[in-house]
């Protein structure tokens, strides 16, 4: 991990299954990750995290190390439960990308140049579009759709490459964005690089957003089941009572843990193998 990353994590208080999750409010967030996009040298990639992610992260070592070292926001309801479980409060914003990602490209007053990997062709072509209406003053680049060989990414790379970005955005799901990111994208390839998941479905159009209401309600999860129940059941109606099930048993755990092995409490991170082992 680069120094810059470092300082990224470094600047995250607040821990879930041990993962540092950013605890910023939506402001201080902006400022923060701008600054960051703003330094000359090493690279931050930022990574959104949902119940969901964290279900898949106790069960992924690869992935887990991987969100250790990235600037982790926190996204959804989920999150904030667990928050209020393990230290008290939730977290002060929802940082989701859906939201965050728009508005950190408005909030950058100086002109990026930013490419987009993921998605369908169609569908990033058109989230490149509603991009530049939205913040004219970035140039937005389309690298590639999400459909090319993950195994050898030689010609998307080479593109990358010849393309001189500031700040990449990488759309393709998790944990496979963020295992890329971490296995094909160097430094010198972005200062910024943003896993977004499905965010160039919404930009785009391609998937319409809840309204308003909804969102401040903090019930879009909802609304994306009713939308799409035969994809989404099992992440909702299991993934959420799963990931609060682990919430609370790792949160008496770990107190345990704390009271018999009191040299536990300063290791930040632990391998999945311990975690589980903890559970």
């Amino acid at each position: 991990m680069n120094l810059i990353a470092n300082f990224a994590v470094l600047a995250s208080r607040r821990t879930i299954f041990d993962l540092p999750v950013c605890d910023l409010g939506w402001d201080d967030a902006l400022v923060f990750i701008n600054e960051l996009a703003s330094i000359p040298v090493g690279q931050t990639v930022v990574c959104f995290v949902n119940a969901h992610n964290m279900l898949t992260a106790l069960r992924d070592d690869e992935y887990y190390r991987i969100m250790s070292h990235n600037l982790v926001l926190p996204d959804g309801i989920g999150l904030n439960i667990a928050s209020q479980i393990a230290h008290g409060g939730p977290f002060p914003a929802n940082l989701n990308g859906t939201d965050f990602v728009p508005a950190l490209l408005t909030f950058m007053e100086t002109p990026r140049r930013i490419g987009l990997i993921g998605g369908k062709r169609s569908v990033v072509e058109a989230a490149a579009e509603n991009f530049r209406k939205h913040t004219p003053w970035h140039e937005f680049v389309v690298i590639a759709d999400g459909f090319f060989d993950k195994v050898d990414s030689t010609d998307v790379i080479e593109e990358v490459e010849r393309q001189k970005l500031d700040i990449l955005i990488v759309g393709m799901g998790t944990p496979l964005q963020e295992k890329w990111v971490h296995d094909n994208i160097r430094v010198d390839h972005a200062r910024l690089v943003l896993t977004v998941g499905a965010l160039f479905d919404f930009v785009s159009g391609a998937v319409p957003r809840a309204p308003k209401t909804v969102r401040m309600m903090r019930l879009e999860w909802a609304y994306r089941l009713i939308q799409e129940p035969a994809r989404l059941w099992r992440r909702y109606i299991v993934g959420i009572p799963v990931f609060l099930f682990h919430v609370l048993r790792y949160r008496f755990r770990r107190r345990e843990r704390m009271l018999s092995h009191p040299e536990e409490a300063r290791n930040v991170v632990q391998p999945a193998a311990d975690r589980k082992k903890a559970s």
